[in-house]
């Protein structure tokens, strides 16, 4: 079995050798109308790699992480779901809206965001649900593969990829209870002032390639969706599915409920079902996480799920005055010791997505005195301090030739099938930020990883 270090080297060498450019290497990803759509062009110049045994030990630390996330209002709040998200910072219009929605069980579609230093990855946050995006990784890595010299390496190494896209289809139908060859009719619906973003086509381009997959999809804002007759109804089509793209923070707006309710009722009733349901978002909470990073429950845990808390969570703690224990079990006061590492945490909110309303204390434009006013606004809202991870740079070949390193977050996703394939966000390393979001000009990229075989003793599935 081959590591990512291992993989990279070799493919690298054997572009140099080829004297490939960057631009041939990305091939007709430039001309992707889906990609394009959303991405806007910036694409790496070649997939990151994965070898066999390090996908397996990741996948199993993030199943038993996500598990445990999941398992929360069981072991501190004697399942009471209500109490745990009050916990987390909720309000009751959105503790009622997760009641009206939630199924039997919590939705596996998810994805973690992770970032890899020098003892390996470590976890930004843990998605889960509906609202994450990357889903399309693998026309990145086809588009790749159609270059002669990766396709060699990708079949000599036996270099594969899921697709996420498939995944995600299976996982709607599989968690909505539809039939696979029903085709059922799904609502891929954003928020209202989302549509008219470059969202909205996106989402339409999306739509058609699902209608391709088995599911009859069209794209749509909340306020087109209608009740009427015990159905939803988009137009003249009723819906089975609505397929959220909206979040809990948006109840938080100005006639937020008003928007919502009535979709959230007809969920209630079991008119339409949702995929997936808002309770994921409770579990994803970054405040979530930081229970499972401290110290006073770690006993609760077992040896295997405190190993793997270890090994990728970073020291993660709610942001609120008080005492906190560090890694080496010394105890200090947070926000006391927030202020003098400044260079060191990041700032977060618990909620949200995209990287929105997150401060590095460590960028040149957080100045020591707007650290102590996020950090004072911090106690008034649900937010987390954690820990700087020190990514290492991956090399990639360079537009202008040469190698170039790039930071890179890497999203792994959970399907209803297990591991559901690798989508990459990264910055030039010289970008002046670490903060990797759209905002920030990031590229995209996928992940081609080590299949099972005979040194395995496992036949490869994909």
């Amino acid at each position: 079995m081959s590591d990512r270090a291992t993989l990279t080297r070799l493919y690298l060498g054997e572009v140099e050798r080829a004297g490939v450019s960057a631009a041939e290497l990305r091939g007709r990803l430039p001309e992707s109308e889906l990609l394009n759509a959303y991405f806007h062009g910036r694409y790496l110049s070649r997939p990151v790699f994965l070898g066999y045994g390090e996908r397996t030990r990741l996948c199993a630390d993030l199943e038993l992480v996500r598990a445990a996330l999941v398992s929360l209002p069981d072991r501190l709040h004697g399942g009471d779901v209500a109490a745990f998200a009050r916990a987390v910072g909720l309000n009751e219009d959105q503790i009622s809206a997760i009641a009206r929605s939630r199924g039997p069980r919590t939705s596996l579609h998810a994805k973690a965001d992770l970032q890899a230093g020098e003892s390996g990855f470590q976890l930004l946050e843990y998605n889960m649900g509906s609202m994450i995006g990357g889903t399309d990784n693998a026309d990145i890595c086809r588009a790749m593969l159609e270059h002669p010299l990766l396709a060699g390496f990708a079949a000599r190494h036996r270099l594969g990829f899921a697709d996420t896209r498939r995944e995600t289809v299976a996982n709607v139908l599989a968690e909505s209870g539809s039939r696979p060859d029903a085709e059922p009719v799904v609502a891929v619906t954003v928020w209202p002032h989302a549509w008219n973003t470059d969202l909205g086509p996106f989402l339409q381009l999306i739509a058609e390639q699902w209608r391709e997959l088995g599911l009859a999809a069209h794209a749509c804002h909340l306020g087109q969706l209608e009740r009427r007759g015990g159905r939803v109804w988009l137009g003249g089509r009723a819906v089975d599915v609505v397929y959220r793209l909206f979040l809990l923070e948006h109840l938080l707006e100005p006639g937020g409920p008003a928007v919502m309710d009535p979709i959230l009722d007809a969920t209630a009733r079991g008119e339409v079902a949702m995929f997936t349901p808002l309770d994921s978002e409770l579990y994803a909470s970054k405040a979530a996480l930081a229970l499972l990073s401290g110290e006073a429950d770690r006993d609760l845990f077992t040896p295997a799920e405190r190993d793997a808390f270890d090994r990728i969570l970073p020291w993660t703690r709610t942001a609120r005055p008080g005492p906190a224990t560090l890694e080496d079990g010394r105890t200090v006061d947070l926000l006391d010791y927030a202020v003098s590492h400044q260079d060191d945490l990041v700032l977060k909110p618990a909620g949200g997505c995209a990287g929105e309303g997150v401060v590095l204390g460590w960028d040149p434009a957080t100045t020591p005195d707007l650290w102590r006013k996020q950090l004072a606004r911090a106690t008034q809202d649900p937010y987390v301090l954690q820990r700087r991870i020190r990514s290492v740079p991956e090399l990639f070949p360079g537009d202008a030739g040469g190698l170039v390193p790039w930071n890179l977050t890497w999203a792994v996703f959970r399907s209803v099938g297990g591991y559901g394939g690798v989508f990459i966000r990264a910055l030039a390393a010289d970008a002046g930020t670490e903060l990797i979001n759209r905002m920030s000009g990031t590229s995209v990229g996928c992940c081609l990883s080590e299949e099972p075989g005979p040194d395995t003793g496992r036949v490869a599935s994909r």
